[in-house]
C-alpha cells in the first residue's frame, strides 16, 4: 500500500489534472456509471463535530474505487489551532478490492471541491466573465479562485470573510499564486453588483448576501453549505437563478440552499434546472443568454474524490513518489 502524505498530494495535484479529473467524473455520473451510496454522517454534537464516510465507485473509462473518511470540526481553528476539515482517503483496486493507497485528503478535498466550481464556471459562466468574488477565506477558498481563474479571464477579485483578520495574507499569496488583483472588502453590496462570478465557501447558517444585488448574467458557485438546515444564499438568489446541482439525491436532502425555502413554502424543487454533469453531457442546457443569472449549487460527491485520488495515485507511481507499507 503507498502512503502519500500531505506534501505528497501538494506537490503532485494540479488544478489542471483535477479539473480534468472532475469533469469526467460529473460526465460519468450523468451516464449512469458510478455508484455512490449516500454518505454516512454521524453527529458528534458535544464536540460540535461532524464524521462523513464517503464511499464510491466511478465505471468507465475511470474505473475508480476508494472511500473518503472526513471529519468536520467547526470549533478547530479557534480552540485547537487544528484545520476545521481533516481527512484520509483509500484507493481499493476496482477489480481485486486491494488497497492501493493511503492518502490525506485536505488537500484533496479542497482541490476537488474547487474543480467542480471550476467546471461549473467553464459551462455556465459567461466566457468575457472577469470578476470574482469570494466569500470565506478558509481551506476551500483557494481552490475556488485557483480553479475559476483556470477557465475565464479573472482579473481582479473580491474577498469577503467574516472576521478579516487573516485577509491581507490570503490575498497577498493568491494574487501572487494567480497573477491578478485581490483585495479585501467589508462591503459585500459593492463587490456583489460589481462581480461577474460568486462563490460561497462558508459554514455560514444564514444567507450572506441580499439577493437582489446580483446583476444579470452573473455565475454563483456556492459549495460551503453541505446541511439541510445551512445556507449561503436567500430564497431571492434561488428564484432569481437557473439552478444546477451535483446530484439530484444529495441536493434534496442536505443543499440547505434548497431544503430551506422548499421547506418555507417559497420554492420547490421542479426550479432545479439539471444536474452539472447532464449539462456537460448536453442532455440539459445550460447558460441560456448572457443574461441569466446561472447557480450551480454542490455539497460535495464521493465522485469527485475517486476521480482525483484515482488519477493522483497513478503519477504518484509513475514519478516514485510516497511511502510503500506492507500491512
Amino acid at each position: 500500500m503507498l502512503i502519500l502524505s500531505r506534501h505528497d498530494v501538494e506537490s503532485l495535484l494540479t488544478m489542471a489534472d483535477t479539473l480534468a479529473a472532475v469533469e469526467e467524473g460529473f460526465r460519468q455520473l450523468a451516464l449512469g456509471h458510478v455508484t455512490m451510496p449516500q454518505r454516512n454522517a454521524t453527529q458528534i454534537a458535544n464536540h460540535n463535530g461532524l464524521h462523513l464516510a464517503m464511499p464510491a465507485h466511478v465505471g468507465g473509462e475511470v474505473d475508480a474505487l476508494t472511500i473518503k473518511i472526513v471529519t468536520v470540526y467547526g470549533d478547530n481553528p479557534s480552540k485547537y489551532h487544528l484545520p476545521t476539515i481533516q481527512g484520509v482517503l483509500l484507493v481499493h483496486d476496482a477489480h481485486t478490492g486491494q488497497v492501493l493507497a493511503l492518502m490525506d485528503a485536505e488537500h484533496l478535498t479542497a482541490m476537488r471541491t474547487g474543480a467542480a466550481s471550476g467546471v461549473a464556471t467553464k459551462y455556465l459562466a459567461r466566457h468575457d466573465a472577469a470578476t470574482v468574488t469570494l466569500f470565506g477565506a478558509g481551506a476551500l477558498g483557494p481552490g475556488q479562485l485557483a480553479a475559476v481563474c483556470a477557465v475565464r479571464p479573472i482579473k481582479r477579485a473580491y474577498v469577503i470573510t467574516r472576521s478579516g483578520t487573516k485577509d491581507a495574507e490570503f490575498c497577498r499569496k493568491l494574487a501572487d499564486q494567480l497573477a491578478i488583483e485581490v483585495t479585501a472588502t467589508r462591503n459585500l453590496q459593492f463587490a456583489v453588483e460589481h462581480s461577474d462570478i460568486i462563490c460561497t465557501a462558508t459554514t455560514s447558517p444564514t444567507p450572506l448576501f441580499d439577493g437582489d444585488w446580483l446583476k444579470p448574467g452573473t455565475h454563483i458557485n456556492a459549495v460551503g453549505a453541505y446541511t439541510a438546515h445551512m445556507r449561503e444564499l436567500d430564497t431571492t438568489t434561488m428564484r432569481r437563478s437557473h439552478v444546477f446541482v451535483d446530484r439530484h439525491e444529495a441536493a434534496r436532502t442536505e443543499a440547505g440552499d434548497l431544503c430551506i425555502p422548499i421547506a418555507n413554502g417559497e420554492l420547490t424543487y421542479d426550479h432545479v434546472a439539471g444536474e452539472l454533469g447532464q449539462v456537460i453531457t448536453g442532455a440539459v442546457t445550460g447558460r441560456t443568454d448572457d443574461e441569466a443569472i446561472t447557480l450551480f449549487k454542490s455539497v460535495g460527491l464521493a465522485m469527485q474524490d475517486a476521480v482525483t485520488a484515482k488519477g493522483l495515485y497513478l503519477t504518484a507511481v509513475a514519478q516514485g513518489i510516497g511511502k510503500e507499507v506492507h500491512l
